[in-house]
């Protein structure tokens, strides 16, 4: 789809992969249109089959199909929702002179992890990723998968160091969440926090 001419605060792209917690990922695209930013959206195959389980959305397998539907999904104007192909690499977040304001991976297979602490750009998500670390933007990976194996402590523990957040999926309960959309907003509150975007979906620590 063509995008209108317009100035967006942030642009953030945000990649689904096929790790349960699918809720987490559309929350926060939702939020992210909410609060007015542009969102690039990728997702795995993975993904778009744990979305029909988790969410029963058929996500069409076309990027133009695809955009249209979340564009109707989330209500979005034309231009702030983009959708790009698992192997677009045309895709703006393919390359390093237009990169996002910063990226998250939510929710994040440890194998998109994997891939991405070994440099290995199989995909538009892991070039993404790629991408927002040369260029020194933030990238946020929301793991979701237990236990931990070395491995995966060893491929955080790489991404880290060379400058990602990791950020597992580990809601507290202090606040007495009742509903689940609770305890998925607490993790969204702390990713968009990370983002410098700003919200209302929780109260503070204290206040």
């Amino acid at each position: 789809m063509s995008e209108p001419l317009r100035d967006w605060p942030k642009t953030i792209t945000v990649a689904v992969t096929g790790a349960s917690g699918s809720q987490y990922g559309l929350r926060l695209v939702e939020c992210l249109l909410a609060a007015g930013m542009r969102v690039y959206l990728l997702i795995s195959q993975a993904g778009q089959v744990v979305l029909k389980m988790e969410a029963d959305l058929e996500v069409p397998a076309r990027p133009a199909e695809a955009e249209a539907f979340f564009l109707d999904y989330f209500k979005a104007p034309p231009g702030q929702l983009r959708v790009f192909g698992r192997q677009q690499w045309t895709a703006p977040v393919a390359s390093g002179s237009n990169p996002p304001d910063a990226m998250v991976i939510c929710p994040c297979t440890t194998g998109t992890l994997a891939s991405i602490a070994a440099g290995v750009s199989t995909s538009l998500i892991d070039r993404a990723a790629d991408v927002t670390m040369k260029e020194s933007r933030k990238l946020i990976l929301v793991i979701r998968e237990t236990p931990f194996t070395a491995i995966h402590l060893e491929n955080m523990l790489r991404l880290a160091r060379a400058g990602a957040v990791i950020m597992p999926a580990n809601p507290g309960f202090y606040f007495k969440p009742t509903r689940v959309e609770q305890i998925v907003d607490f993790m969204v509150a702390r990713i968009l926090d990370h983002l410098g975007v700003p919200h209302r979906l929780m109260a503070r620590w204290g206040e």
